[in-house]
């Protein structure tokens, strides 16, 4: 009797699955009924998105107008008129490509330069600290062409620029044709404008970068006498290089993506001193429709997009070797 009464349960058990087995199974027509509902939306996106790029990319090597049904296929002649084949094309990508890197480099310089220390500075604040950084963190949450346009009305011959410098006694560094107006001084004042634009973002994260770093270590300076710029060299820009590194990259994407700054204050002008690649893009795409362009802009295009991802590799390379 012993024996049988043993060897029935012993035969259930081994019959009835783990209890693990028995919660997968419950929690099975979940996964599939979460998956029902979101796989429509990720099939029609990727959809879209595998379309797009197919389409932009066959379009690379093709010629067309946007009105015929047809394209002219032309294989890789749009990508060499932009780099030399046509006179005209490439001179304008070689002007637009020497304004985007100028771009390129001073945005991200200058938005390092102005928004480590102002970062430092409000960090240290204790009195209206939130309330400075809402005010430095306004230009960001502007909208950006409304701000465009008031910057492009501040910059005209008789704007607020030029009145200021003419009553304070500086009337010599006013622009009679306006900043934007003079070849000299139109690029200059965009790339200060887009560092303006840039510098409540870098703010934001370096503030960030300094509530992490262990206040002991500034104690600790600060027991030792280390002098302000000493610890912001010696400890905060070391701590915060990955940070630099983001924002680096960051404003180099915007740089080399960006126009809407430059369609907007100056179009390219003037004579060309203020085009850039993203500027020269939208201009062959959409104005330029009746010179069949649009496969040469397709092309820019693309070529903007294998720059970014090889600034993109060397941030990476870069980031892992500060860590």
């Amino acid at each position: 009797m012993s024996t049988a009464t043993t060897e029935g349960p012993a035969r259930r058990l081994r019959a009835e699955p783990p209890r693990g087995d028995r919660a997968l199974r419950r929690r099975l027509p979940e996964w599939l009924v979460g998956w029902a509902f979101v796989l429509p939306a990720v099939a029609l996106f990727a959809l879209m998105g595998a379309y797009t790029l197919g389409t932009g990319l066959a379009l690379s090597f093709a010629k067309w107008n946007g009105f015929t049904p047809t394209w002219i296929w032309v294989g890789v002649q749009n990508y060499l008129d932009l780099l030399y084949a046509n006179p005209v094309l490439a001179s304008q990508m070689r002007r637009a490509g020497w304004n985007t890197l100028l771009v390129m480099v001073w945005v991200p310089l200058l938005t390092v330069t102005i928004s480590l220390p102002l970062a430092v500075l409000l960090n240290s604040i204790t009195r209206l600290r939130a309330l400075l950084r809402s005010v430095y963190f306004l230009p960001y949450v502007t909208s950006g062409i409304a701000v465009y346009f008031a910057w492009r009305y501040v910059l005209e011959p008789d704007g607020a620029v030029n009145l200021l410098l003419r009553s304070v006694g500086l009337g010599g560094l006013s622009q009679p044709q306006g900043f934007l107006g003079n070849p000299d001084t139109a690029l200059p004042t965009l790339i200060l404008i887009l560092t303006w634009s840039s510098v409540p973002v870098a703010t934001l994260l370096y503030l960030s970068g300094l509530q992490a770093i262990d206040p002991n270590l500034f104690e600790a300076a600060q027991i030792d006498g280390a002098a302000p710029r000493h610890v912001l060299r010696r400890i905060t820009w070391p701590l915060l290089r990955p940070m630099t590194a983001a924002i680096v990259l960051l404003g180099v994407r915007d740089s080399l993506h960006g126009f809407q700054i430059f369609l907007i204050m100056t179009n390219g002008g003037p004579g060309g001193h203020t085009d850039v690649l993203g500027l020269m893009t939208y201009r062959l795409s959409f104005m330029q429709q009746l010179a069949q362009t649009l496969g040469a802009a397709s092309a820019l295009g693309w070529l903007l997009f294998a720059g970014a991802v090889l600034l993109t590799l060397v941030n990476v390379r870069l980031l892992g070797r500060i860590r």
